[in-house]
Parts: C-alpha cells; sequence; structure tokens
C-alpha cells in the first residue's frame, strides 16, 4: 500500500491496484496504490478511510472481457464476487453474504475475484454474470460503501480473459493506462 497527495473532504481519492496502471495518474488527485486482489484493496481502503474522508473513491484499473466486442473504458454499474458462493454460506447460516453492489443505474457489471483469469472455460462460466472481470472492484466498492462514502469504479479493457490474457495484458496495460489518465481528465 502506498498513498500520494493530501486527502481532503472535496476531492476524490483515485484508488489504483498495480504501478503499472497508474504511471500517467498525476493530476494533483491523492492516489491509493493498493496492490493486487481483494485482501489488498480492501485493507488499503479501509485503512486510508479510518482516518480520511475523501468526497469520493474512485477506482481506476484493468480488465478482462468476457464476452466479444467489449472494449475502451467503461464505468460500472454492478459488482459481483465471482469466487465467493454466497448461496452456499446463506444456505448454511440463513444469512445473505457478499451480495452484488449496484453503483449506478446503467452500465456493465464487473466481476470480482482473487483469481486472474485466462481460461476460455472460466471465461464462459462468468460471462453468464457479468461483462468484464478484475481483482479488486468488489473490495473496493465494499470497503467504501462499509465507510459510507460514494465509489465509482472505472475500467478499461486490457484482455479477453482467455488463454492470452497475461500476455495481453502486459502488452495493453501502458495503453490502458493512459486511457485511464484521459478519462481522469475528461471526468474530473
Amino acid at each position: 500500500m502506498r498513498l500520494t497527495g493530501i486527502i481532503a473532504p472535496d476531492r476524490p481519492l483515485l484508488v489504483v491496484a498495480a504501478e503499472e496502471e497508474a504511471v500517467h495518474l498525476n493530476h494533483g488527485f491523492p492516489l491509493l496504490l493498493t496492490g493486487m486482489g481483494k485482501v489488498n484493496a480492501a485493507l488499503a481502503v479501509a485503512r486510508v478511510l479510518a482516518s480520511h474522508r475523501p468526497s469520493e473513491i474512485i477506482n481506476l484499473g484493468t480488465a478482462g472481457a468476457l464476452k466479444h466486442g467489449i472494449k475502451g473504458t467503461h464505468e460500472i454499474a454492478r459488482v459481483v464476487q465471482h469466487d465467493l458462493d454466497g448461496a452456499a454460506i446463506e444456505a448454511l447460516t440463513g444469512r445473505p453474504v457478499g451480495l452484488p453492489l449496484d453503483l449506478r443505474s446503467e452500465g456493465l457489471t464487473l466481476a470480482t475475484g482473487d483469481a486472474f483469469v485466462s481460461s476460455e472455460k472460466v471465461r464462459a462460466r462468468l460471462a453468464l454474470q457479468a461483462d468484464l472481470v478484475d481483482m479488486e472492484g468488489y473490495a473496493v466498492a465494499s470497503a467504501a460503501h462499509a465507510a459510507g462514502v460514494p465509489v465509482r469504479l472505472v475500467k478499461h479493457v486490457s484482455d479477453t480473459a482467455d488463454e492470452e490474457a497475461a500476455l495481453t495484458w502486459k502488452e495493453s496495460v501502458e495503453t490502458c493506462a493512459r486511457d485511464l489518465a484521459a478519462w481522469v481528465i475528461t471526468h474530473l
């Protein structure tokens, strides 16, 4: 975890998992680099929100496309966890766990899990419930919701979440980082 800049109640906090995704984010906004995965993201955001209150959290990052033809930068409408069996836990305890988080009325659905998806079989299964896949979005949104801080998830498609995903991510992350920085300039 690394925090740069000063968090203020009238400014958003940018939250990014990987350094490669943040290389062009030098717009004067505070930036929290969480590290990859749900645990790192949730811990970093919760730790910062325990002592600081930004106007909102904006989670920027790359995502794999689960459906053909999805490209570019997207603000996420709904986020789900793909690696938590909430139905089984609810059957055991009688309490819902890990419910989807609705963030806005229009947009794509993001599935978050700790596995880097690089399998056509997994991709096809996840495409039944979501459009994109990442490793931090749900955790960031959940930590922000728990603290009562508004949150937006902005994801740029880096790969197709199939057998070529790791190579494609490495080749495209620089362009993705530029496009995410351009989104910040345009929307903030």
